[in-house]
């Protein structure tokens, strides 16, 4: 923590709330004086407040805290500072709580008041030892820096779970070093070989991130579908460079036009003159809101303009995921994939594909980027020409994590709904068949079986791709690369 800056900063109008020392007038603020000091506080206070955590979740950046600058207080014969303190920004909400706590400061906008400024509740378990036949824990309390990190008696700790999560992690680092052989810890069991320890704090850190990121992806999208996040598989955690979208979000220089030139008047879209036979093609749904057209057809959702309210048979990709995914680690190599968590019937619509959208020149640029990372997020929007392409390596949804297969379950179809430009369509995904719960959603990123849509386009694929890349995929029919 720094102090604000000096008087030549009055005037400058800063924004933020500053982290304030209570104190009385006419004395200077002693940071560190107020509260009492972890290190010496009862035992006994500890093991009351030992819990299970509610929610470790919190905001992937806390507020802005920004620097105030100093006021002074003029009397005859006195200046009074008062100072506001600095805070990094764009850190967790824990981290500012934990620098909170440390200079025994309170701030109420990221909860730590003078009530709760000494609070101890269990965050994780970090390691073991067994002392005169007695079992301690080393504990990590939330919202307070490693440095107050103390041992507890198994009999204190009120955390089932955490205590779970620590044994299944223990186990699970044993099972996989040295090809699962056993490894005997020191003493009798008496103590964690640091080796274990670490990973098992790695892991407890690991949870608490990706807690944090899909709460994060949860309030960002603005569909019915939750998203949840599993990796049980190592200790990735989430990207760090991926920023979620519910649309297309145009690069510099390309303008999206998102509203419709006209709309039906249907009192009955099933049986009336709708959006689609105004547009030369036929209705793609039918009454249990399955797709019934050919893949390579497009569909013409009703739009903005049109009459027919919300429960329009004929609103089903504007209206968003329907279904609850998890985005998860495979076993197989293949990154992250993402899993449906409930089942989904044949021929219903499971996501969009959305991301950046840029010109096919910049793409080719991106594209040798992309090939040397050896990644693939490149969609080509080649319905009726080939100028835009959607990349979703930085920005997306769901399907940016999405992975191929040979034997796919999903299907792409191209849909218009108040943007009607044939140059940029949306991009749909569909279930194929029945898809189980449980189940990784696939599509084939050479599109096989979509059909020629017009006679200039030549090639179908999501990506544009310059070298062989092998294929992971497992199906029978695997191609072996992915291009």
């Amino acid at each position: 923590m720094a102090a604000a800056g000096a008087e030549a900063r009055r005037g400058e109008g800063w924004r933020g709330a500053p982290l304030t020392v209570p104190r009385s007038p006419g004395k200077l603020p002693r940071p560190g004086k107020r509260g009492r000091d972890p290190q010496a506080r009862q035992s006994a206070t500890r093991r009351d407040a030992a819990s299970c955590p509610a929610d470790t979740s919190g905001p992937r950046g806390a507020p802005r805290a920004s620097p105030v600058p100093r006021s002074y207080f003029i009397s005859k014969e006195f200046y009074f500072l008062i100072v506001a303190w600095c805070v990094p920004c764009l850190v967790s909400l824990d981290t500012l709580q934990e620098l909170c706590r440390k200079e025994k400061l309170t701030c109420k906008s990221i909860g730590i008041t003078k009530r709760n400024l000494n609070n101890y509740e269990v965050e994780y378990l970090c390691d073991y030892k067994v002392v005169k036949d007695m079992e301690y824990y080393l504990v990590k309390w939330k919202g307070w820096p490693d440095s107050t990190n103390t041992w507890e008696p198994l009999q204190n700790l009120k955390c089932p779970l955490l205590l779970q999560q620590f044994s299944n992690d223990k186990h699970n680092y044993l099972s996989q070093v040295k090809k699962g052989k056993a490894i005997s810890l020191k003493d009798n069991n008496k103590a964690l070989k640091p080796a274990i320890a670490e990973y098992i704090v790695k892991k407890a850190k690991q949870r608490i991130a990706l807690q944090r990121w899909q709460d994060e992806l949860n309030r960002r999208k603005n569909h019915k579908g939750m998203i949840f996040v599993e990796n049980t598989v190592d200790l990735e955690g989430p990207p760090s460079d991926f920023y979620y979208i519910n649309e297309y979000k145009p690069a510099p220089g390309i303008s999206l036009v998102n509203e419709a030139t006209f709309g039906c008047s249907c009192t009955d879209c099933f049986f009336e003159k709708c959006c689609p036979a105004e547009a030369g093609v036929l209705l793609a749904y039918n009454k249990n809101q399955q797709i019934k057209i050919p893949p390579g057809t497009p569909i013409y959702e009703c739009n903005s303009r049109c009459q027919c309210g919300p429960d329009c048979p004929n609103r089903i990709v504007q209206k968003g995921t329907q279904y609850s995914l998890c985005i998860f680690r495979t076993s197989n190599g293949c990154g992250w994939g993402v899993k449906t968590l409930v089942k989904i019937k044949r021929m219903s619509f499971v996501m969009e594909y959305v991301g950046e959208v840029i010109t096919s020149e910049e793409a080719e640029r991106r594209g040798q980027l992309y090939d040397n990372k050896g990644i693939t997020y490149l969609f080509d929007l080649d319905y009726e020409s080939d100028e835009f392409t959607v990349d979703a390596a930085r920005y997306g949804n769901v399907s940016h994590f999405v992975n191929h297969s040979c034997d796919p379950n999903l299907q792409v179809f191209n849909v218009f709904i108040d943007n009607l430009d044939t140059r940029l369509p949306r991009i749909a995904l569909f279930s194929t068949r029945t898809i189980n719960a449980g189940e990784e959603l696939t599509f084939d990123y050479q599109m096989k079986g979509s059909g020629d849509i017009s006679s200039d386009s030549v090639d179908h694929s999501p990506a544009k791709k310059r070298v062989r890349t092998v294929c992971k995929c497992g199906a029978v029919t695997c191609r072996g690369y992915l291009n």
